[in-house]
């Protein structure tokens, strides 16, 4: 998955660490390193972080232009031991500056290029919306390269004290989190919305002991927020804002976000991040309030990406993000206004609706209902159509240790769906599975698993956890449709 991404861009440098912890243990890089590097014939130096002291012992020959950072870095200092002084290039506003990549569940990742632009993006956003200074401490723990991890690291050019983290700050021990905050006196964090929702489930509070008076914010991202969520943190303090937020790999910015200055609704985001002209449209392009509809930028901002890598003339760009409503920039995502409040209502992306039964919602709304089930541990909840595209909902379970699949309580989560939302939004099939896909940014693998029981090619080198995708294949309940 690393190859494809690299092989796009022809690098001619090569920066990693030897290894990082998951889960309780070590995972050795080297050996994969070395296969990309000979998958990369650009590359001019390859250069090696040691984690410990004792990665220095380890034989990286095999490795072509290969040393370790701190040996390369040794070659820029004068005879006399000082280090010369850094030259600065001004250059453009648009300028390349990063690249990161879209997810690939379509096809192969994107290199998406940005230029300064991001860096106004991050200022609007975190001293503006979030009321930040330069007291301000960071804790995000996101995979290294994504949008999301770009953005943070533009938080240190703010002035703001960034804490990085090695490993998994949430189960190990159960309390970790709460301990990492109240030592490192962190004043913000963002938390995945899957592991908000898993803290929520098991009830992991702060020990009363604990002094967490420095957290001001605690906002989540990657997918929407639960109901039940806001709750739980409410108990973690009263004081405490908790937001959802919505961005993307494209805009280089949190489109939407909870402003201090405004009421907070559970479920919804109050806020337009500033520059940012964003609607809400229907199949016309439209602009529509109160009901669910593909969300567009309608106008420039500076976040947006200078266009794709190796895409001269900008047409793969164009095709992609402006093609389908002519003169804005869509999002690939959907959401609804809240008529009442103004706030936002993020659904799911503009691919993953369902419209059985002529009924179109989001596949969040099923997971508000049915994840707030003890029994429940996961789900995910999408689209199957026949020879004649007539197309029914699949809603897919992982039950917790000790539960299983029984009538009464499938009954109970219909029920339920009926009630909170229509008969219409009752899935036709409900199948318990062993688990549940997830790409490396910890999003439900929706599309992939759309594509593997509608017979359809899917990559999968996007996915966490691809050993799982084989329980979506020939299943006996869909069959026959």
């Amino acid at each position: 998955a690393a190859l494809k991404r690299f092989q796009q861009i022809r690098p001619k440098v090569f920066l990693t660490v030897d290894r990082y912890p998951q889960g309780g243990e070590e995972v050795e890089l080297l050996p994969k390193v070395k296969e990309i590097v000979k998958g990369l014939p650009t590359l001019k130096k390859v250069l090696i972080v040691a984690s410990k002291p004792d990665s220095h012992s380890k034989d990286i020959s095999a490795i072509k232009n290969s040393c370790f950072l701190d040996d390369f870095l040794k070659l820029g200092i004068e005879k006399d031991g000082s280090v010369p002084p850094m030259t600065f290039e001004q250059v453009s506003f648009s300028h390349p500056v990063t690249i990161n990549y879209t997810s690939g569940t379509t096809g192969l990742p994107k290199a998406v290029v940005h230029g300064s632009g991001i860096l106004m993006s991050a200022y609007g956003m975190s001293v503006i919306n979030l009321d930040c200074d330069r007291d301000s401490r960071w804790l995000w723990t996101m995979p290294m390269g994504t949008a999301v991890w770009i953005f943070h690291a533009a938080m240190h050019f703010l002035g703001q004290t960034l804490v990085i983290y090695e490993g998994d700050p949430y189960f190990q021990p159960l309390t970790s989190l709460w301990d990492i905050i109240e030592k490192w006196k962190i004043s913000r964090t963002l938390i995945v919305s899957k592991i908000v929702n898993e803290f929520q489930k098991r009830g992991l509070l702060p020990n009363k002991n604990q002094d967490l008076s420095s957290l001001k914010c605690i906002f989540t991202g990657i997918s929407a927020a639960k109901i039940q969520t806001f709750d739980f943190m409410k108990e973690v303090s009263e004081d405490l804002m908790y937001t959802t937020t919505y961005g993307s790999t494209e805009s280089m910015s949190f489109c939407l976000i909870n402003t201090f200055s405004l009421p907070a609704y559970k479920g919804e985001i109050n806020a337009v991040n500033l520059g940012i002209f964003l609607q809400v449209v229907d199949k016309t392009g439209n602009p529509v309030v109160g009901e669910m509809g593909d969300m567009v930028i309608s106008k420039p901002m500076p976040s947006l990406p200078i266009g794709f890598w190796g895409d001269s003339d900008g047409s793969a760009y164009r095709e992609k993000y402006f093609s389908k409503y002519s003169g804005v920039f869509t999002t690939g995502d959907c959401a609804i206004i809240n008529p009442v409040t103004k706030n936002w209502i993020i659904c799911c992306r503009s691919d993953e609706t369902l419209n059985p039964k002529g009924t179109r919602y989001g596949s969040s709304e099923i997971y508000d209902i049915v994840e707030v089930f003890p029994e429940v541990q996961d789900s995910l909840c999408v689209s199957q159509y026949n020879k004649d595209m007539e197309e029914r909902a699949i809603l897919f379970l992982k039950f917790r240790e000790g539960y299983s699949y029984n009538e009464k309580l499938i009954a109970r989560i219909r029920k339920a769906i009926e009630k909170h939302l229509s008969f219409l939004h009752v899935p036709d099939v409900i199948i318990e599975i062993q688990e549940i896909p997830y790409s490396i940014t910890e999003k439900k693998a929706e599309i992939i698993v759309k594509k593997i029981i509608n017979n359809q090619p899917f990559n999968q080198d996007t996915v966490r956890n691809p050993e799982c995708l084989k329980y979506y294949f020939n299943i006996p309940a869909l069959q026959g449709f």
